[in-house]
């Protein structure tokens, strides 16, 4: 008759017959399963340990078909919230059928009928039994053995409870007691016991004259440490002093004169000098002990070095180095006034964010110039192993400290600049969560008591002033954004990178091939070609580079003086231009609208058209759309479709037609929902067949309802469109605070129009 109980898988645990085991249990699972036994099943469950005990998910096939009926004898609910549990094994079961509990489809049914144990000779069985109790009485007697298993066996008759019993004792592999739950013969049982007994006994016997051979070399080592030690007095007499001993007082000379306030760390470091002093030569520990303390006694544990204080002198060097960037030189200025004041202040944590050129990491250096600090850079695009931040344990072959505390023992100082790149390309995986030991390194109310795993010590980190870089904001982990100063850089203007080019770009290449203006001078109408015809970015980086290529190829010619360059010098030079003048639309056509953008070059001009033709009413998008500006074109539509009668698109019918939306520049993935507005556009201007003039752009999300939202990035798009030569821009509302950041150059040469719903838009291009 088959019999059903519910099922507790173990891992790595084996119970036996007549055993008993405590477990602590901690998933809501397995202490469900133990509360349905107990009311439901008086008190007894199925126990099946798992063949592979790598398996996370094992599928029924993988369990195996012999298991332990046991009896729960008793469970206590813990304080820390996990249930203790004892079980007892009553016997062996075969395992016919396992199905979901009905109520609960998480839990495992078993159908089971109690295994049969086969006839067997007593004679047979009691020869067995004694050659297994006097195998005990021999193993017992092994050092570190406990005879308790004497007490346990002394009145048991029966040859398969001996067999569970002392199997249940003994240190044997996983597999093996599986093999020890699956047979059902007793004697074939006790014959298992027996071998294993036999190979127990011998390991116990090698391993005992292993320990004597140990110990006898290690009298060895004892009487040449003396030998040592009586040889370095006789040196010492001799005035020839071992270069260890030399190593050592180096050490010790060390630490004395860092002065740490911390006398665990100090009893620390002298602790490992001392175990260097007694250590043998030939010590495999003896080169993990000395770069240990290489490390840890080049920390700058108190030394600083002296910041610059003359605020109009930091004001000058950082504008000597860099154009515009008010915003992040006035946090640093606001920074050391307020350190002027008072020592203790906090040093912000800035995070520099923008386009690639744009100066992020050249200002990070420039600041640390300015301020006298030293300077070091992390990179941490495409980091994934926290080990690279916060070092390898020592127990690791070749382990070492992380970048930061590499970082400190380079600068040599306590209060440097470190400057940690992109961290919005930082990867979470398997493998570690960077970002989660980036926030211990910059929070400042945890990084007072950082602990490299190197160093195993704390190490103070407030002092350092981090700046972050960034390209995109939104990719910033939101555990770090939650304490960073974020500073957005944005694109230049044409304007301003001519002034670049002028005040820094071309003096430094100057200097840097030899020339002087009155050898070589660049006329602004070819800088002005080199910035639209040769170059495509929103910073200088690559300006720069086709600079530095005219100067090399004029240096290439014969001696000159007085050589202009002129856009015809430009064209011979680097050849047919590489881009085009920005604008984009040549001519304007119903359903071609511009719609700003930003991308990794900054803010940008980007068209979006539109088509009917016949069909079932379907909307058709291409140009590498994301989810979220595909959702912002599904709503687009259906706005417009709810307002055909405010719109006058009655002669519309949109059941016949298929509509198709294109955002040009189809190999830049485009996603947001900034697009709302002019995707709008796009759709009425065809429908009502009307052209929307070619330097008009705008920027919004738009709801169902017509109400135009804040969107980000503002700045960079202004630029943009300036940049493309528009004239007109519309832009949502709730961002007219975002137009103090842009340049006042700027707002003078275009029309900024701010609207809350669409029907300001529709009024002024269709009405």
């Amino acid at each position: 008759m088959k019999n059903t109980l519910p099922v507790l898988l173990l891992k790595t645990l084996i119970l036996l017959p007549n055993q008993e085991v405590k477990l602590e249990l901690s998933n809501d699972l397995s202490c469900d399963i133990i509360s349905l036994a107990s009311s439901s099943f008086h008190n007894e469950l199925i126990v099946l340990s798992l063949k592979d005990q790598m398996e996370e998910k094992p599928e029924i096939s993988d369990l195996p078909n012999v298991a332990i009926v046991a009896k729960i004898k008793n469970n206590l609910l813990l304080p820390n919230g996990k249930l203790r549990v004892t079980l007892r094994g009553l016997y062996r079961a075969e395992v016919k059928g396992l199905l979901n509990y009905q109520e609960q489809e998480d839990i495992l049914e078993c159908q089971y009928e109690k295994m049969i144990v086969p006839k067997y000779e007593e004679i047979e069985a009691l020869a067995v039994s004694r050659k297994i109790e006097e195998m005990i009485r021999d193993y017992v007697k092994c050092d570190g053995v406990p005879n308790s298993i004497l007490n346990v066996i002394k009145n048991v008759i029966d040859l398969g409870k001996l067999t569970d019993l002392v199997a249940a004792f003994l240190p044997l592999s996983f597999a093996r007691k599986l093999e020890y739950i699956e047979e059902v013969n007793p004697i074939v049982r006790g014959n298992f016991l027996i071998d294993d007994l036999h190979l127990e006994l011998e390991v116990n016997r090698l391993e005992k004259k292993l320990e004597e051979k140990f110990q006898s070399g290690l009298e060895e080592s004892q009487k040449e440490f003396i030998l040592k030690e009586k040889l370095k007095e006789i040196e010492e007499e001799l005035g020839d002093v071992h270069s260890k001993y030399e190593e050592i007082n180096s050490y010790t000379e060390k630490l004395n004169s860092l002065g740490i306030e911390n006398p665990r760390i100090n009893q620390k470091i002298k602790n490992e000098i001392h175990k260097l002093k007694l250590m043998s030569e030939v010590s495999p520990e003896l080169s993990s002990i000395r770069n240990y303390l290489d490390w840890i006694l080049n920390l700058p544990w108190n030394h600083f070095s002296k910041d610059e204080t003359d605020l109009v002198l930091i004001k000058k060097r950082l504008d000597k180095s860099h154009f515009g960037l008010d915003r992040v030189k006035d946090k640093i200025l606001e920074y050391i006034a307020a350190k002027n004041r008072c020592q203790n202040v906090e040093s912000p944590i800035l995070c520099l964010v923008g386009p690639s050129g744009v100066g992020k990491t050249t200002l990070a250096k420039s600041i640390a110039d300015s301020l006298h600090k030293e300077f070091y850079k992390i990179s941490v695009g495409g980091l994934n192993d926290s080990a690279i931040l916060n070092g390898h344990r020592r127990t690791y072959l070749g382990s070492s400290p992380g970048k930061v505390i590499e970082g400190l023992k380079k600068c040599g100082t306590k209060n440097p600049v470190i400057l940690i790149d992109e961290v919005d390309k930082m990867v979470h995986d398997y493998k570690g969560d960077p970002a989660s030991t980036l926030l211990d390194i910059l929070d400042k109310s945890q990084n007072k008591f950082f602990v490299d795993h190197y160093i195993e010590e704390e190490f103070d980190l407030s002092n350092i002033l981090f700046i972050l870089t960034a390209n995109y904001k939104e990719e910033i982990p939101y555990e770090l954004y939650d304490r960073l100063e974020v500073v957005e850089l944005s694109s230049y203007t044409l304007e301003e990178k001519m002034k670049i080019s002028k005040k820094y770009l071309l003096p430094s290449l100057y200097l840097e091939h030899g020339l002087s203006t009155k050898q070589m001078k660049f006329l602004d109408a070819s800088l002005k070609d080199i910035i639209l015809h040769y170059t495509n970015e929103a910073g200088v980086r690559d300006l720069e580079r086709t600079l530095r290529s005219v100067m090399r190829k004029l240096i290439v010619l014969e001696d000159f003086e007085d050589v202009k360059v002129t856009p015809e010098v430009v064209l011979s030079l680097l050849g047919a231009p590489k881009y085009e003048q920005k604008i984009m639309i040549k001519e304007s056509v119903p359903g071609l609208v511009n719609s700003l953008a930003v991308s990794g070059l900054g803010g940008r001009v980007l068209p979006i058209e539109t088509c009917f033709y016949d069909g079932n009413g379907n909307v058709k998008v291409t140009g590498l759309v994301e989810k979220a500006l595909d959702e912002s074109i599904e709503v687009a539509f259906s706005y417009i479709l709810r307002n055909q009668n405010k719109f006058k698109l009655e002669t519309c019918d949109f059941k016949t037609k298929d509509l198709h939306i294109h955002l040009l520049e189809a190999g830049v993935k485009k996603d947001g929902t900034s697009a709302g507005v002019a995707i709008t556009t796009s759709i009425l201007s065809l429908i009502k067949n009307t052209c929307i003039p070619k330097n008009v752009a705008m920027t919004g999300e738009i709801t169902l309802n017509g109400f135009v939202r804040k969107i980000g990035g503002l700045k960079d798009k202004i630029i943009g469109a300036y940049n493309e030569g528009m004239k007109k821009v519309f832009i949502p509302n709730e961002n007219h605070n975002d137009l103090l950041d842009v340049p006042r150059e700027i707002l003078e040469k275009l029309e900024i129009i701010e609207i809350d719903d669409y029907e300001e838009i529709f009024k002024s291009l269709f009405m």
